[in-house]
C-alpha cells in the first residue's frame, strides 16, 4: 500500500501464499479511493460468479460496517441503480466488478485504478488477454495504478510469476535474534523429528539457532522488504506462508506430510501454502519405463483393491474398456483391458459391454467386487448410441461423458440433459485428469499414487498410455499448455482418464472404503456389497394424518 502511494510506481505485483492479506490490499484500496481520492475503479475477478461473491461477501460488508464509508453508496434496498452487485457509484467515482471471462465488462469504460485478483485463475476471452484489455481502459489517466495479486501455479506458465519477473523483485527478509543475519524464509529450513510434527522449528541459515513459533513471529515483525532489481515503475512482492502471522509450523508440517503422498496434493501445498511456483518433472513419459510396472497378480486381485471403475472409449468399429481397481491414497491396479469389436450403431457390442460390466472379481482376502461406476465417452463416435445405452442404465451408474479441454477445469462438472433423449451428460476436464494420471505414472515406489499393471499387458498398451505430451504455446497474450498426440493411437490413455472420471462422478472416499474393508476382513466379514439399511418403523397414532405424520 505504501508502494501504491509512490509516484514512481504505477504497478504493484504480489505473488504470495494464501491468507496473507492480498485481498485486504484490494479492499483497502477500494475504501481509500471511495473516501479520500474518488476515481473510477475496476476490480477483475477470475469469473463473473466470483465477482458477485466478492461483492456480496467482502465489498458490501465493508461499505456497510465501516463508519466513514457507510454513506458513500446508496442502500441496496433502495433499488437505486447506482448500487448493484456489479456496480457501486459514489461521489466522484464508481466501482465496477467484472469477471476475466467477460470481455464486454473489461472494455466498456475509462478506469484509473485497476485491481486484478487471482490472476493465475484468469481465462482467455475471445478478444485476447483480459489483463491487457483492462489496462487499456486506464490509458487516458496520467496517475493510473494497477494492482495484481495471486497465488502462483506452474513454473514458466504462471502469469503472476511473469509479472513478478518484470518488477524490482522485493523479498521479505527477517533477522535472526541470535546472530542478526537477515534472511528470506525457506521451507528447506523447517526441521522436525521423524513423524513428530509437534517438534517442528525453523533453523537460521547462518548460525543454526532454532526458532519456535514465538521466535518466528518476533522475527517476522522486525522484517523488511528488500528489492533485488532496480525499480522501473513496477514494485513486486513475493511472500511465503512461513511469514504469515496466522501460520503454525506444526500445522504446516502436518499439511506437508499429508500432501507429499501425491503430486497433485503436493502441488497445492507448494502453490497455496508456500506461495511458490510448481515445477513439472517433465512433459512426456517413456513407455518402456512405465512397462516396468508390470507384475503378476495371480488368479485373484490384490487385497488392496477396494473398488472398481470402468472407462470406455468409443471407436467406429469397437469399444475399448479398462477396468481400474482403486486402493487407498490413489494407488491403482489395472485389472483388465478389453477390446470389444462390433459396430456401436448396432446392439451386439453393447451387449458385450453389459456382460463385461456384470463380471465379478475376487480378491485374495475373499471379497467379491463388481464395477461400481462406468464412464463412456460420447464426444467423438456414435454419440446417440452412447446416449441410448447410458440413459436406461443410470441407476447402475453407467454415465455418458464428454471431454472438455483446457487448464484448471474440474475433473467432472455439472451434468446437462441438453440432448433429444434427455440423457444425463457429464463434462469431464480431461486435461486435468491427464496431468494427474501422468504424475501418478512417474511415481517409482509402490505406495500412494503408484500405478500397477498385470504382467500380460502388451507393449502396445504402454505406448498408447504415454501417447501424449504437453506443449507450451503463446496465444493472444497467454501461455497455454496443450496436450498433443505423439502417435495416432491413444485409446489406453483415454480409457484410464474415463475410469478416473467414473470414480469422480460418484464421489466416493476410497480411503474410508479401504478402512472399512480392512476392518471387515479382520472380523471375517464380506464388505463387497453394502448392507441395506433397515427402514425405521413408527407406530401408528390415532387422530388422522396430522397426528400420525413424522
Amino acid at each position: 500500500m505504501d508502494a501504491l502511494s509512490d509516484e514512481r510506481i504505477d504497478t504493484v505485483v504480489v505473488m504470495s501464499s494464501a491468507q496473507v492479506g492480498k485481498t485486504e490490499i484490494i479492499l483497502n484500496m477500494i475504501g481509500y479511493h471511495a473516501s479520500y481520492d474518488p476515481c473510477p475503479i475496476l476490480c477483475v475477478q477470475p469469473t463473473l460468479d466470483q465477482a458477485a461473491t466478492f461483492s456480496k461477501d467482502r465489498i458490501a460488508p465493508m461499505f456497510r460496517d465501516t463508519p466513514i464509508l457507510k454513506d458513500k453508496v446508496k442502500d441496496p434496498r433502495s433499488r437505486d441503480a447506482k448500487n448493484t452487485t456489479y456496480h457501486k457509484a459514489f461521489e466522484g467515482g464508481h466501482l465496477t466488478l467484472v469477471g476475466s471471462n467477460a470481455s464486454s465488462g473489461l472494455a466498456s469504460r475509462p478506469i484509473r485504478l485497476v485491481l486484478f485478483d487471482e490472476v493465475d485463475r484468469y481465462s482467455q476471452t475471445a478478444e485476447g488477454d483480459p489483463i491487457e484489455l483492462a489496462k487499456k481502459r486506464a490509458a487516458t489517466f496520467w496517475n493510473r495504478k494497477f494492482v495484481m495479486v495471486s497465488t502462483p501455479t506452474v513454473k514458466g506458465h504462471s502469469r503472476i510469476e511473469a509479472e513478478f519477473e518484470k518488477s524490482d523483485k522485493r523479498e521479505y527478509h527477517v533477522p535472526c535474534a541470535d546472530c542478526g543475519h537477515s534472511q528470506v524464509m525457506k521451507w528447506s529450513n523447517v526441521h522436525w523429528e521423524q513423524d513428530q510434527p509437534e517438534t517442528a522449528h525453523y533453523i537460521c541459515e547462518e548460525c543454526g539457532s532454532a526458532w519456535d513459533d514465538a521466535a518466528r513471529f518476533r522475527a517476522i515483525r522486525r522484517g523488511q522488504w528488500l528489492a533485488t532489481e532496480p525499480l522501473v515503475g513496477v514494485a513486486g512482492f513475493r511472500l511465503s506462508g512461513l511469514c504469515s502471522p496466522w501460520s503454525n509450523l506444526e500445522e504446516m508440517v502436518r499439511e506437508f506430510l499429508n500432501a507429499k503422498k501425491l503430486p497433485e496434493t503436493l502441488r497445492v501445498f507448494v502453490n497455496v501454502t508456500l506461495g511458490e511456483t510448481w515445477e513439472e518433472e517433465g512433459d512426456g513419459l517413456a513407455d518402456f519405463e512405465i512397462a516396468t510396472h508390470r507384475e503378476e497378480y495371480g488368479e485373484k486381485l490384490p487385497e488392496e483393491v477396494v473398488c472398481l471403475t470402468a472407462g470406455a472409449d468409443t471407436q467406429d468399429d469397437r469399444l475399448e474398456v479398462e477396468i481400474l481397481g482403486h486402493a487407498k491414497d490413489s494407488e491403482t491396479y489395472s485389472v483388465a483391458y478389453h477390446v470389444l469389436y462390433g459396430d456401436p450403431a448396432g446392439g451386439d457390442v453393447w451387449a458385450q459391454l453389459d456382460e463385461l460390466l456384470e463380471q465379478t472379481y475376487e480378491t485374495h482376502d475373499g471379497r467379491e467386487l463388481k464395477v461400481i461406476s462406468t464412464a463412456i465417452d460420447s464426444g467423438g463416435h456414435h454419440t446417440q448410441a452412447v446416449y441410448k445405452y447410458c440413459k436406461p442404465r443410470l441407476g447402475k451408474r453407467v454415465f455418458a461423458i464428454k471431454g472438455v479441454g483446457g487448464e484448471a477445469k474440474p475433473m467432472v462438472g455439472r451434468p446437462s440433459t441438453n440432448n433429444h433423449i434427455k440423457c444425463k451428460l457429464f463434462p469431464v476436464g480431461v486435461d486435468t485428469i491427464k496431468e494427474m494420471v501422468y504424475a501418478h505414472l512417474r511415481i517409482k515406489e509402490q505406495g500412494a499414487g503408484y500405478c500397477h499393471f498385470p504382467s500380460n499387458y502388451p507393449d502396445e498398451y504402454f505406448k498408447q498410455l504415454t501417447a501424449e505430451k504437453v506443449v507450451k504455446k503463446y496465444h493472444k497474450g497467454f501461455y497455454k499448455r496443450e496436450w498433443i498426440k505423439t502417435r495416432p493411437r491413444n485409446e489406453a490413455l483415454d480409457c484410464r482418464v474415463y475410469a478416473w472420471a467414473a470414480l469422480s462422478i460418484i464421489n466416493v472416499n476410497v480411503n474410508i472404503m479401504a478402512q472399512r474393508s480392512k476392518k471387515a476382513s479382520a472380523n471375517g466379514e464380506n464388505e463387497s456389497e453394502p448392507k441395506p439399511q433397515r427402514r425405521k418403523r413408527y407406530p401408528q397414532k390415532q387422530g388422522g394424518f396430522v397426528n400420525g405424520w413424522r
